[in-house]
């Protein structure tokens, strides 16, 4: 990786020299020998990287080119800063004049010393490795060159909502037997066990089974709950707990303050009163299920538990009333199925001799994948990328030396996982440090795409010279598409997707996570410490890959698991902090520290820090230090959903950030104005709750793309005038806007760029006719946006909605429309999403009807906690082109539209949290399943019950 290193490196230098070169001066010359010298470096890279897996020496001398290249540029990036910000600052007097010059001097002296000392040593390894025989490379990204990766990324642009389906073989026979086993009512097993080893597809085949429609019908209520190594017994609990009664935000706040056992009664008993279907995946200890087992009722129940494990001793421990479906491997067929699904289908003018060949070479490749459906998805992310025969006989070829690796090592191996290392090792080089960026999230954790694609930016992972190839793409749209390349060969997992079938959250398979860890920690890339009790974070890498890995070099990222032995945010000073570009925190289960406030100190060590991110911290308030101020190389600065009341004023000196996130939980924030000062930032998010001294400026944040939220108290809707990449923007009119058109005509040019809005009008509690006058001119403004979100009563929708070109997604909460609004958004030629939530119409109007004719384009509708409809109408003609349908919480309405069954092009439909009587008439036998039973796909999740007393 340490191809990727320098020559990212060289990039931000380069780019550096050439933008701020007045700040440069006096060691101007010394940067460009460093260049030059990083450039001859960068040709024998690639064979290096290649061959020190094989050989300790090389291994030291990357790590050591790495690590130089780190320091190289965190020399000349806080020298210029410190340059930039004096000259910023102004010399008041001739004598501060004077004692400044000579300050300088030294520095300038001092800091060309140093660079000079870096760029010898890179000189030297350069010559280590040619007398080694490594051989020079052209430096191209992976084979490609820049334009070939443009139009590969190009190609790649396209939404994965249909990954997680994609690559099920072979599970029929399974799936039928554990439904059968699981809905029958005569000699039924209260334990449901399937064990296999690692990458088999017992969680596949598990949420195969949890979505079947005939166990959907068969029980009452449903929780599923990842349990893995580190399992916190009360928080599963929980969990299961809270899903199996539907609780609402208030139960949840009641269940987090029961004591152990009181919330162990309570699960029991609803376990016991009701049929309840439990998913426990990935138990890792029987010492773990006898913890969990106390909650869980023994007999006279028609509860059923359903767990996933490798561990043959958990999946059929002595004395339980249990049914073990062992998962075996696939076979010939299904292998080479799943691999062509993957691999081959889909190609362009693929004809009848290179498919034959493909399969034939398949085949070949298969042999050594022991069935193991991981390890032939992974395998064929491979082959996805090779275009000719000739690539795939490469791959042929290496596959021999990396099963030559493992022998000796098949039990950590599990099997075939050998494919693992040769998907890391094919990875472009521009990707290997944004797939190990992923190991600094806890294992199963949901990773949100937008802050981790953030998250590369701000560590410079994502190329620049990518984005000047790709005329008019972003710096985002560059990151989304390296995450896209990483879910097209099979590293990454789709999550989550949006209404629009983009990409929301990702996640990565637990073995890929260990091959993360383990590569991550051999390049000196990440440190993950679960207690800061300790002095010295530990990284507790439990891989099955084939060697355990040895650190080389410096530490440059630390993630910290807050698990209840942590009592502090940041450890005892250490010298090693000093090289740390990312500290991330990550809350495991519910942290419950000793004291009410904790102080984010000391981080005077953290000098060359260019990531904080301090989220979901809630349960203690949380202190930043005015020391913060001294962070000046931060990117990215997060404290979202965690309690923080104010921030100091030195945060004004973060003029390098690019990403802000100021949504804290459950408090009014103060926040200093001083966020003007900050002009390279791009997306800043203010919660909707907060104070300041006068209004924030923020007329220079030219750079801006995200405004989260622009309240019309504490800010001047002027500064959006030079707000000229604003591309996202949410309003909050908590005061009328005086002067509000001649504002208008002032930010039109801004406005009229905008793609997402979102306005929120006031109080919900206090309906005020001016808020949704302005709200409505604000939108009027905006003719161009592809999204909007209307929060807050709006009586009337702007009439001249149905002129703006690009809408295609609308959200409307709480708006409290007159009942001819209807008609409004019936005629959006468009709208291909509509999102309703919470009385969206007056509380008059109990019938809602989607008219013939109506939502011609509509492919996405949500129906939800729309309390005051007790009917739902659909007639013949309306949305014809509706493929996915969503309700839940509809409290009012005991039964479908029988307009349902004109939907022709319906594929999903999915209801949740509705009345018990509805559900009970979508069953097979019920009323209303002859409305629902064209739709292919019908996920029917738990239904609504009265408060808990």
């Amino acid at each position: 990786m340490a191809e990727a290193v320098v020559s990212f490196v060289l990039e931000r230098v380069g780019d550096f020299a050439t933008q701020e070169a007045k700040f440069l001066s006096g060691v101007s010359h010394q940067v460009e020998v460093a260049q030059t010298e990083l450039q001859l470096m960068q040709g024998f890279l690639k064979d290096a990287d290649a061959r020190q897996g094989q050989d300790a020496t090389v291994q030291v001398w990357v790590a050591k080119t790495r690590d130089a290249a780190y320091d190289l540029e965190d020399v000349i990036e806080t020298y210029g800063l410190k340059v930039a910000s004096k000259k910023k600052r102004g010399i008041k007097n001739i004598l501060r004049r004077f004692a400044c010059i000579f300050r300088e001097g030294v520095d300038v002296r001092k800091i060309g010393l140093e660079i000079e000392n870096i760029t010898a040593k890179i000189s030297n390894l350069r010559l280590s490795l040619q007398s080694y025989n490594i051989a020079r490379v052209p430096t191209e990204i992976g084979g490609e060159s820049f334009s070939q990766l443009h139009e590969r990324q190009r190609l790649l642009r396209r939404t994965y909502s249909h990954v997680i389906e994609r690559d099920v073989v072979g599970l029929e026979y399974n799936v039928e037997e554990l439904v059968m086993h699981l809905v029958k009512d005569e000699n039924r097993h209260r334990v449901v066990s399937v064990w296999g080893m690692g990458g088999l597809g017992k969680t596949t085949l598990a949420r195969q089974v949890y979505h079947h429609k005939n166990v959907r019908q068969h029980f009452d209520s449903f929780a599923w709950v990842c349990v893995s190594q580190r399992c916190e017994i009360r928080n599963v609990w929980e969990g299961i707990f809270i899903k199996l009664v539907s609780a609402t935000k208030e139960q949840r706040q009641d269940i987090k303050e029961m004591t152990y056992d009181e919330i162990a009664k309570k699960l029991f008993c609803v376990m016991q009163e009701m049929r309840c279907l439990v998913i426990l995946d990935d138990i890792w200890s029987i010492e773990t299920w006898n913890f969990l087992n106390v909650a869980f009722p023994n007999e006279q129940t028609e509860s059923t538990i359903l767990l996933t494990t490798r561990y043959e001793a958990v999946a059929l421990p002595p004395n339980r009333n249990c049914f073990l479906h062992k998962l075996q491997p696939l076979n010939e067929n299904e292998s080479l199925a799943l691999l062509e699904k993957i691999a081959i289908f889909g190609r362009p003018d693929i004809d009848s001799g290179i498919y034959s060949k493909m399969r034939e070479l398949g085949r070949k490749l298969l042999r050594h994948c022991a069935g193991l459906p991981l390890a032939i998805i992974v395998l064929a992310g491979v082959l996805s990328t090779k275009n000719t025969i000739k690539q795939w006989e490469m791959v042929n070829e290496n596959v021999y030396a990396y099963i030559r690796r493992g022998r000796g090592h098949e039990q950590e191996y599990e099997g075939a996982l050998w494919v693992l290392a040769l998907s890391y090792d094919d990875l472009p080089y521009h990707l290997k440090p944004c797939f190990l960026y992923l190991g600094h999230y806890p294992e199963d954790r949901e990773i949100s795409v937008s802050t981790l694609t953030k998250l590369w930016m701000a560590e410079g992972l994502i190329s620049l010279r990518q984005q000047r190839q790709s005329l008019g793409e972003t710096m985002e749209n560059i990151a989304h598409n390296c995450l896209t390349e990483l879910v097209e060969r099979c590293v990454v997992q789709v999550g989550r997707s949006g209404s629009t079938g983009t990409i929301k959250t990702c996640q990565i398979h637990d073995l890929i996570r260990d091959l993360c860890l383990l590569k991550a920690e051999e390049e000196s890339f990440l440190q993950i410490g679960y207690s800061l009790q300790e002095n010295k974070a530990t990284n507790p890498v439990t891989s099955s890959m084939v060697a355990k890995a040895t650190p080389v070099g410096k530490i440059r990222r630390l993630a910290i698991y807050l698990d209840e032995n942590a009592d502090r945010l940041v450890s005892s000073r250490d010298e090693t902090n000093g090289h740390v570009r990312s500290l991330l925190y990550f809350v495991l289960g519910e942290w419950r520290p000793r004291s009410e406030k904790v102080l984010l100190s000391p981080l005077t060590d953290f000098k060359v820090l260019r990531v904080l991110k301090v989220e979901d911290v809630d349960e203690v308030e949380v202190e930043l230090p005015s020391e913060i101020g001294n962070m000046v190389h931060l990117r990215f600065l997060s404290v979202r959903d965690s309690k923080i009341k104010r921030f100091p004023s030195s945060l004004g000196n973060l003029i390098c950030l690019q990403t802000l996130d100021f949504r804290v939980r459950y408090v009014e924030l103060f926040i200093p104005n001083v966020i003007w000062k900050m002009k390279q930032l791009r997306h800043l998010y203010l919660p909707r709750r907060y104070t300041a001294s006068g209004n924030l400026k923020l007329s220079t944040l030219g750079h801006l793309q995200t405004l989260d939220f622009l309240s019309s108290e504490y800010c001047d809707l002027n500064d959006v005038a030079g707000l000229t990449n604003l591309l996202k923007l949410q309003i909050r009119l908590s005061l009328p806007l005086e002067n509000l058109e001649e504002i208008l005509k002032f930010v039109g040019s801004t406005l009229n760029r905008i793609q997402s809005l979102l306005v929120y009008n006031g109080y919900y509690s206090v309906r005020n006719t001016s808020y949704e006058e302005q709200g409505n001119q604000i939108v009027s403004s905006c003719r161009h946006i592809y999204k909007l979100k209307l929060d807050g009563p709006t009586a009337e929708l702007p009439k001249e909605l149905h002129s703006y070109p690009n809408l295609t997604k609308l959200e409307l909460c709480s708006c409290s429309l007159k009942d001819d609004q209807m008609g409004i958004l019936e005629n959006l030629p468009n709208l291909t999403t509509l999102l309703l939530i919470s009385e969206v119409f007056e509380e008059n109007t109990k019938i809602l009807v989607f008219s013939k004719g109506g939502f011609p384009s509509l492919q996405f509708l949500s129906v939800f906690r729309m309390d005051e409809i007790t009917e739902w109408r659909v007639e013949e003609g309306a949305m014809p082109s509706l493929w996915r349908l969503r309700m839940g919480f509809c409290s009012g309405l005991t039964t479908l539209p029988d307009g349902l069954t004109y939907l022709t092009n319906l594929k999903e439909l999915t209801i949740f949290g509705m009345p018990r009587e509805l559900h009970s008439r979508i069953q097979e036998d019920g009323e209303d399943f002859c409305k629902i039973q064209h739709v292919p796909s019908v996920v029917i999740g738990e239904p609504y019950d009265p408060p808990m007393q």
